[in-house]
């Protein structure tokens, strides 16, 4: 799309990224599935490796099919250019490594969906960088893990599997204050970019894809952040780069030279980089992405009032409820809506949790979210995305009224069906 005056999001989700292929006149974006492209001749190919011309080389480094979700993603986020990786935790984790490096770390919060948790915990390690942890996500907790060491702050815009909603504004202030990276996991229900946010990660397997067929992720760059002020903690911007004919990424690419250097340095070398297929469905899926998110979050506002007053239920979990400890900071942050997903606990504790979930007929027992179907799990019986025993008391239940009732086998749901009418929650 041609750089006009700025879109509102439905129309940005629909044309952002993309012209009419100019050779068959496709008006859907077409999957170019090719490993490779001819070089008009030598000099030409010379060029494109020597980065002094931008253009196609090898799908693993750059694809047509894939540029136009890039280019979509980060319009919608406000952000200066995007890449699309093979995961939402491939996201994370090539942020991560391309600002941290053997004995750097990040600081982070406990409230965090259990594979990210893992990622930080038990894999960073392995590369030398550690994670330091607050116990929850209170800013004054943040800043004073925040030491020389520390390359970013890393924050779920919408905690898993709590819903708890940080004052983001307030920790990007923290982390701002010391020159440090903001990184922050989203939804659409905010654009973290607004409130301070210098990258964004996505697992666009969830609302982005939105019909449970497709696995990836992507890494938006804000351009906001000055790598060029900020020389001695990220060198690996500045600096000549040995693998890279010398080429220094911030003089180069400014603003954004975060997407050049992990497309170019960790996903070309950890070949992590998506393939066309999936951005292709992700295309697809991002064009009704708003109505489909707004569906979801109505579902989820009137489910979660209508368990509130069942008596077979000890709790419920939804930022959009007043009852809920993050409501009044939902409300500042979630302008389109309060999240499309919740969580429950069953009176009778995690087996009656159980029966209830292993009763359900149209609703499809798994571990995903933002599908169209309806879709439920008890996150206690699938360690995967239950926290780690240290954790659970910070995370499983949303209230007093619920650390009661802690024990109770939460049931966690969304999907953009009429849930109530389904007649399969007690």
């Amino acid at each position: 799309m041609a750089d006009e005056a700025p879109k509102n999001f439905e129309t940005l989700q629909l044309h952002a990224g993309q012209e009419p292929d100019p050779t068959t006149k496709s008006r859907a974006v077409p999957i170019y599935a090719t490993t490779s492209f001819v070089f008009d001749d030598s000099a030409h190919g010379a060029r494109l490796f020597g980065l002094k011309e931008f253009g196609n080389i090898y799908s693993r480094i750059g694809n047509p099919t894939v540029d136009v979700f890039e280019k979509r993603i980060a319009a919608l986020e406000g952000g200066v250019a995007a890449v699309a990786t093979s995961s939402g935790q491939s996201a994370q984790f090539i942020a991560i490594n391309a600002l941290a490096h053997a004995g750097d770390n990040i600081v982070s919060t406990s409230l965090l969906y259990g594979g990210t948790y893992n990622q930080f915990k038990v894999f960073l390690p392995r590369l030398g960088i550690t994670t330091k942890f607050a116990d929850g996500d209170k800013v004054e907790d943040i800043e004073a893990l925040i030491d020389d060491k520390t390359k970013a702050v890393y924050v779920e815009s919408i905690g898993n599997p709590k819903y708890n909603v940080p004052d983001l504004e307030a920790i990007a202030k923290v982390a701002h204050a010391k020159g440090r990276q903001h990184l922050r996991c989203r939804s659409y229900f905010i654009r973290p970019i607004e409130h301070g946010a210098d990258i964004v990660v996505h697992s666009a397997t969830k609302w982005i894809g939105g019909h449970g067929t497709t696995v990836a992720g992507v890494i938006v760059d804000s351009g906001k952040f000055n790598w060029g002020e900020h020389a001695e903690r990220f060198p690996q911007f500045v600096e000549p780069s040995e693998g890279y004919h010398a080429l220094k990424f911030w003089e180069t690419f400014a603003p954004s030279a975060l997407p050049s250097a992990p497309a170019l340095r960790s996903c070309a070398t950890s070949a992590t980089l998506s393939t066309p297929s999936p951005p292709s469905s992700s295309s697809s899926g991002i064009e009704t992405l708003s109505l489909r998110a707004e569906r979801h979050a109505s579902n989820a506002l009137a489910l979660a009032k209508y368990l509130e007053n069942s008596s077979y239920v000890n709790w419920v979990s939804y930022p959009g409820l007043e009852s809920h400890p993050y409501h009044e900071t939902a409300k500042k942050y979630l302008k389109r809506g309060f999240g499309g997903v919740l969580s429950f606990g069953v009176k009778g504790g995690g087996a009656a949790g159980s029966q209830v979930v292993d009763n359900f007929k149209l609703i499809s027992n798994l571990a995903n979210v933002g599908d169209y179907k309806t879709l439920a799990i008890q996150p206690s019986r699938s360690p995967r995305l239950r926290p780690p025993r240290a954790r659970r008391r910070a995370t499983s239940c949303p209230s007093a009224k619920a650390e009661r009732g802690r024990a109770s086998g939460p049931v966690r749901c969304n999907g953009d069906e009429d849930m109530l009418t389904t007649n399969e929650y007690p």
